[in-house]
């Protein structure tokens, strides 16, 4: 069997002219893989293949899919997980969960800024044009004070390494972020399997975080009460993450409702039940901005609730994340992310952001077309991996489609350096190899700011592939911080 790359060799570096992803395999085994590198060299291939098998079954079972839209629509599919995962040691975790701890509660006060003082606008610190003409700014949230100032009630902040084993900030993920059901089903999944793993190492557990969720989302209720109406509300089972509301309703012990099933009534939100109306106290939306209220956005939404903006205006309804929230996770706001720490928090940034070049600037816009095939595109609203150009895997015709999109629309995109994410040891068809990887933690700001440890890690299965999008063929593992 193939030894356990050095995760693997640890990092491809940022790539800015001259490829380093060229680096040879060495082979070795780093110090916090060797115990588990010891046991999967005990195992036979035909039991690798049963346990992936069998993993598939199980999660065809439970229900545990996804659904990609505009692809034989209805459809469902399995996220493909991996039997190998990924491993954190805790020295390396309590870096990146300063660093992480640092960026959200720095996007908390630059939201509530926005939609307040614009002391950073005011301070010409990012242009007040790229904030107040986005299209994910709501001016409908101006001087709306929300509970505890928290917009970002859940935060899902997408990590790589890079170079010589830095983490990289590829996206903050702020307005409605996906994929923690699949991290917490990836862990069961694994302690089913491979129960004398868990007896062996020492891993820090995840299955505690819906009950942090649950903590979090009542600890910001309005009315201050000690047990809150939560609800987690869902566009309905057609949409693509339909199981995980599902799942986190069940794990929260909550109510999973439409819209259809609350309204609004002299400024409060109900909920209609068997034994008649009961007041809602926090709402874990996972409905877009646009959809929440017909009364106020998009006027042909069913999903919503009418009326949901006056009851949240009023303080008599948390929103969990608040409307507007996707100010700070646009990615023609991502740049100042590093601009934001200093200014509000007087710190140097824990964690690095990808060096971006801003297409709207002319200067940058030149370089980006004079090296399109060297550089990765990003529409700046774009998510799931669409929408965007990895330039040295592109096509003549993709490049050229491009080039024509960036000369006609230069304001919705941004561009990269290539960013090789770190490899980790992945059970394909030819045996263990190396695949890219990236990791999503999950922050939850609640009265303190807390996570579990680990996050989901998803891989590109396609050898060589940088995309690790479910939408675009990539899958998950679990991931282990190990205690000290």
């Amino acid at each position: 069997m193939n030894p356990i790359y050095d995760e693997m060799y640890q990092a491809y570096a940022l790539v800015t002219g001259k490829s380093a992803a060229t680096k040879e395999m060495t082979g070795t085994t780093r110090e916090h893989y060797q115990a588990y590198h010891a046991w999967l060299g005990q195992q036979g291939q035909a039991k690798l293949d049963a346990k992936r098998a069998e993993a598939d079954s199980i999660f065809h079972r439970v229900g545990i899919t996804f659904a990609v839209y505009g692809d034989e629509a209805g459809k469902e599919r399995l996220i493909p997980f991996d039997i190998v995962p990924r491993i954190i040691p805790t020295t390396e975790w309590r870096q990146l969960e300063a660093g992480l701890r640092q960026r959200v509660k720095a996007l908390n006060l630059f939201v509530h800024d926005v939609y307040h003082e614009q002391k950073i606008l005011r301070a010409g610190v990012i242009p007040k044009e790229q904030v107040l003409r986005n299209a994910q700014y709501r001016p409908e949230m101006q001087n709306i004070d929300v509970a505890g100032d928290i917009y970002s009630h859940i935060s899902g902040v997408d990590i790589v390494r890079a170079g010589a084993g830095e983490f990289y900030v590829l996206e903050d993920n702020l307005r409605v972020p996906s994929g923690v059901s699949y991290m917490l089903q990836n862990r069961k999944m694994m302690m089913r399997l491979f129960p004398e793993l868990f007896g062996k190492n020492k891993i820090a557990p995840v299955a505690h975080y819906p009950d942090m969720l649950l903590e979090n989302l009542r600890g910001v209720s309005p009315r201050g009460i000690d047990n809150p109406t939560v609800v987690v509300l869902t566009p309905g089972q057609y949409n693509s993450a339909y199981y995980e509301h599902s799942f986190l309703a069940q794990q929260m012990g909550v109510e999973l409702v439409e819209g259809q099933d609350m309204f609004v009534q002299d400024d409060m939100v109900y909920m209609r039940t068997t034994q008649g109306p009961q007041r809602v106290d926090v709402i874990y939306r996972r409905i877009d901005d646009d959809f929440l209220d017909p009364k106020y956005f998009r006027r042909d939404s069913i999903l919503g609730v009418p009326g949901l903006l006056d009851a949240y205006r009023a303080g008599n309804v948390t929103l969990a994340n608040a409307i507007g929230t996707g100010i700070a996770d646009d990615k023609s706001i991502y740049p100042y992310v590093p601009d934001m720490i200093e200014f509000y928090l007087g710190e140097k940034p824990l964690l690095n952001n990808v060096p971006t070049y801003q297409c709207r600037k002319p200067d940058d816009l030149a370089y980006v077309l004079a090296h399109l095939a060297e550089l990765v595109v990003k529409e700046v609203h774009g998510a799931g991996g669409y929408g965007m150009l990895v330039g040295p895997s592109a096509s003549k015709a993709e490049l050229a489609t491009f080039r024509e999109l960036l000369t006609k629309h230069p304001d919705n995109y941004i561009a990269q350096p290539t960013l090789a994410l770190s490899t980790c040891p992945t059970f394909v068809e030819q045996g263990i190899a190396p695949r890219h990887i990236d990791l999503r933690p999950y922050v939850l700001s609640g009265k303190e700011i807390t996570m579990v440890p680990g996050g989901l890690c998803r891989v590109a299965l396609r050898e060589g592939s940088l995309v690790v999008n479910s939408s675009q063929g990539g899958g998950t593992k679990d991931t282990w911080v190990l205690e000290a």
